[in-house]
């Protein structure tokens, strides 16, 4: 069993605000390119509501330092 839930794309979202990703640009689609000081910028390309399963997540959280608790 995975370690990561199934969450919505905007709490995940809202979670990598938090550990202090920016929205560098973000055009009329679902994508979003964020940017973070000492990392690689990082294209977040879901809907709001849009569910991310557990290897999604975990594939995020390598590019992005994000982990299951920053999801709480």
């Amino acid at each position: 069993m995975s370690q990561w839930p199934s969450k919505k794309a905007r709490l995940v979202l809202r979670a990598l605000m938090r550990l202090g990703w920016n929205i560098k640009r973000h055009d009329k689609t679902s994508h979003r390119v964020l940017e973070r000081e000492g990392w690689p910028d990082y294209v977040f390309a879901f809907h709001d509501k849009e569910e991310i399963g557990p290897r999604m997540l975990a594939r995020i959280s390598k590019h992005t330092g994000l982990t299951p608790n920053d999801l709480s």
